[in-house]
C-alpha cells in the first residue's frame, strides 16, 4: 500500500473576496447561523483589507474585502464578482505539503512562510490550481490562537442563532470544455488524490443541456473536490452560465454537513435562505427509487428536500439558489445516512430546477 505523501487532516478555511466584507458577514451570520470569530483590519494594523472570520461547528468562512482600488483582492472581486478564492487545507508540515506538491507540477503561489504573535506561529504555504482559485496548507499545531497572527477574537452584535452546520463535505469547481480530465489529472498526480467516481453526460442531462463530472478524494476521505465540465447540449448548461458570468473556472458550490437537515433547512428557510425549487410530482414515485427512510416524507416534502440511496446507505440534500447577484456560487446542505454518493438520482430533476432559474435570467 503507497504512503500518503500529502497527509490532510480536514479543511481548515474557507475565503471568499467580497466587495463588502462588513456587509456580507452579517449576511452568514443572520442567514446561515454563522457566529463572528475573529478579525483582520486597520483596527489590527492590517491597512489594505478587512477580513472576517465565522464559523459554526468545524466550518470556517473568512470573508476579504479591499480597501484599496488597485488590489489583487479588488481585482479578483471585479472579475469573478463574490466567490471562493481560497481552499485552505489542515496539514501537519506545511512545508512538506508544498516541496511535496510543487515537485510534482504544482505553480507554488507562496513558499513556507512562518507568522507569529503570542499565541504561537503557523507555518502557512500555497499552490494554484483551477481558474485564480488557491490551496493554502496551515499548519497550526505550535498555535493556540482564535485563527492566524494578524487576527484578533471579535464578536458581533447581532446574536447568530446555529442552524446545525457541522463541516464541509465537498467543495465543486467548475472548468471550462476539455478541461475536467485535465484537473483531475492535477489532483491524483500533484496531491495524490484518487479518482471516485464519473458522472458523463448520460447521467446529467435533460433534454436541453448536460455536464460532465468527476469526483476526486485524498487518501482519508476527508477532503472531496467534485471537478464539472459542460457537455454538448441542445441549449447553455448551466456549467457555461457559471463560466460566462464568474469569468473562467472556480469554485461553483460549497457543500455543507448536516446531522439533522430537516431541522437545518427549516430554520434555514425561516431565516431567508432561498433554495432552488423541484416540482411536487419528484415525491410521487421517489420513494420506489430509495426505499425506506427514517424522516416523515411529508415534511422532507414540505421543504423540499431531495431523497438519494446507494449501496451503503441514503442521503439528503438540498441547494440553495446562487447567493450573490451572478448566478454563480451556491450551497448545499445535506445529510448523510450511510450513503457515500452525491445524489445521481436527484440529478435530472435538479439539473431542470436550475434551468428554470437559468431560463428566468434569460440565460439558458
Amino acid at each position: 500500500m503507497s504512503t500518503d505523501f500529502l497527509p490532510i487532516n480536514g479543511t481548515d478555511y474557507i475565503e471568499l473576496y467580497v466587495g463588502n466584507a462588513k456587509q456580507a458577514s452579517l449576511y452568514y451570520q443572520h442567514c446561515f447561523g454563522f457566529t463572528l470569530a475573529a478579525y483582520a483590519g486597520p483596527e489590527t494594523g492590517e491597512r489594505n483589507r478587512v477580513s472576517y472570520v465565522l464559523q459554526q461547528g468545524k466550518i470556517r468562512l473568512v470573508l476579504t474585502t479591499s480597501l484599496q482600488p488597485d488590489s489583487p483582492i479588488a481585482a479578483h472581486v471585479h472579475k469573478h464578482g463574490d466567490g471562493v478564492k481560497v481552499l485552505a487545507l489542515w496539514v501537519n508540515d506545511a512545508t512538506q505539503a508544498f516541496h511535496e506538491t510543487t515537485s510534482r507540477g504544482a505553480e507554488g503561489a507562496w513558499s513556507p512562510q512562518k507568522a507569529a504573535d503570542e499565541f504561537g506561529h503557523v507555518v502557512t504555504s500555497a499552490i494554484k490550481t483551477y481558474g485564480d482559485t488557491l490551496h493554502v496548507f496551515v499548519e497550526r499545531k505550535n498555535y493556540r490562537g482564535i485563527f492566524l497572527p494578524g487576527y484578533r477574537a471579535a464578536t458581533s452584535t447581532f446574536v447568530a442563532s446555529p442552524v446545525g452546520l457541522k463541516h464541509i463535505d465537498h467543495c465543486v469547481g467548475n472548468v471550462e470544455l476539455g478541461q475536467m480530465n485535465r484537473w483531475v489529472n492535477f489532483y491524483e498526480t500533484v496531491m495524490g488524490f484518487q479518482l471516485l467516481v464519473t458522472f458523463d453526460d448520460k447521467d446529467i442531462s435533460t433534454e436541453y443541456s448536460a455536464l460532465m463530472s468527476k469526483v476526486v478524494s485524498n487518501g482519508n476521505g476527508y477532503i472531496k473536490f467534485p471537478i464539472n465540465e459542460p457537455a454538448a447540449g441542445k441549449k447553455k448548461s448551466q456549467i457555461e452560465e457559471y463560466l460566462e458570468f464568474h469569468r473562467g473556472a472556480g469554485v461553483q458550490h460549497i457543500a455543507i454537513a448536516t446531522d439533522d437537515i430537516v431541522s437545518t433547512v427549516a430554520q434555514l428557510r425561516k431565516n431567508g435562505v432561498e433554495f432552488l425549487h423541484v416540482p411536487e410530482t419528484y415525491y410521487d414515485t421517489v420513494m420506489e427509487r430509495v426505499g425506506t427512510i427514517q424522516e416523515d416524507l411529508l415534511e422532507l416534502k414540505r421543504l423540499n428536500i431531495l431523497i438519494d440511496r446507494d449501496e451503503e446507505g441514503y442521503l439528503l440534500q438540498i441547494f440553495t439558489k446562487p447567493v450573490q447577484d451572478r448566478p454563480t456560487l451556491f450551497f448545499e446542505i445535506i445529510e448523510r445516512n450511510g450513503a457515500k454518493s452525491f445524489g445521481k438520482g436527484n440529478f435530472k430533476a435538479l439539473f431542470e430546477s436550475i434551468e428554470r432559474e437559468q431560463e428566468a435570467r434569460g440565460n439558458l
